[in-house]
């Protein structure tokens, strides 16, 4: 999702449609140009958050509309003033963006931009759970239902916890973190995101200058809550269903693992990478995407010094070819157990 404010903590910027603007998403500019909006164009805009994109695509012609998504209520909530704004130019809907071709037809659709990962309205409310730096529930369940990081650290196995937190957060402490969580749990629920921090940091030793210990578990618990590379995935056919041949793609992401899965997505859909292993060896369909990107587009220095979230994203975009839509739906690696699973092996 775009971050909730500017990172920098600014006064708003003029808006569009009507209103102010709450932030400035991350390399707006040049995911604004590869989308290539024009009047006329229907766009999904998958991941609303504090509607930094969905602004811009508004601004950008007149006579542009925009479906946008989000799971979380709370920023359709606070959407609806630029919904009013718009003049019915723009649909907002509480969705998972996973399910972006239930809000539009097949080849209706001139562009899909995703901005994938947490918002920093979600980090910023102790509520929410997701920040070790502000103390609140354990939850990080970016919708309104479903288990929560508090659910999956009380009765997922060590085992499984720790599969959690090395493929998902890459902490190559993983095992000592599950083992410490296991043992913690005996003694009391890890119910608090303090709780929850101070265990990781008693196994987990940082450094002056480092990311804090409990950056990469909090990370992976995330993911797990949230299945968001199983999310992604699932977008990335969606997208590929109701774009329009000559559409654009847009995908924005934070972490390696889903920029890998973007990478191969595009770079299979497009007939540069190998066949889906879904997919009959003898099958090759024609390719679905032209890539646009050869190389990810980087924040340049600027950008990263006005807004820190910016270095590490990565964004990546290709046009939507006459071709059929190839039906799969990518794996989402790395694969783990379902979440309901993992509930099920404490």
């Amino acid at each position: 999702m775009t971050t909730g404010r500017d990172a920098r903590g600014h006064e708003a910027h003029a808006g569009v449609a009507g209103g102010p603007a709450r932030h400035i998403p991350v390399l707006a500019p040049a995911a604004l140009d590869l989308l290539d909006v024009h009047d006329g164009g229907l766009y999904i805009d998958g991941t609303f958050g504090a509607g930094g994109y969905t602004r811009a695509i508004l601004a950008a012609a007149p006579d542009a509309r925009v479906i946008a998504l989000d799971r979380d209520p709370t920023a359709i909530t606070a959407g609806w003033d630029l919904v009013d704004a718009a003049g019915g130019r723009l649909t907002l809907i509480e969705q998972q963006f996973s399910a972006l071709d239930a809000v539009a037809e097949p080849g209706s659709v001139a562009g899909v931009v995703l901005d994938i990962g947490v918002s920093s309205m979600q980090i910023d409310d102790p509520a929410r759970g997701f920040s070790f730096r502000l103390d609140g529930p354990l939850d990080m369940r970016m919708g309104s239902d479903g288990p929560s990081a508090a659910d999956l650290v009380a009765h997922a196995s060590e085992r499984d916890l720790a599969d959690v937190i090395f493929r998902l957060g890459e902490e190559r402490h993983a095992r000592a973190v599950a083992r410490a969580i296991v043992k913690a749990r005996t003694e009391a629920p890890i119910t608090t995101t303090a709780r929850l921090a101070a265990i990781v940091a008693r196994v987990v030793r940082g450094k002056p200058g480092e990311i804090h210990p409990a950056t990469r578990t909090f990370q992976a618990l995330r993911m797990a809550v949230n299945d968001e590379l199983g999310e992604l995935a699932a977008a990335l056919a969606a997208a590929e269903r109701v774009l329009a041949p000559g559409g654009r793609l847009v995908v924005v992401s934070f972490h390696s693992l889903e920029d890998r899965l973007v990478k191969t997505f595009l770079a299979t859909r497009s007939g540069a990478g190998g066949v889906s292993r879904h997919l009959p060896e003898t099958a090759r369909p024609a390719p679905s995407f032209t890539v646009l990107t050869r190389r990810p587009v980087v924040a340049d220095d600027g950008e990263v010094a006005a807004n820190p979230r910016a270095r590490s994203a990565k964004l990546r975009a290709a046009v939507r070819t006459a071709a059929p839509a190839w039906g799969d739906t990518p794996p989402a690696t790395p694969e783990l157990p379902p979440l309901t699973a993992m509930l099920r092996g404490g």
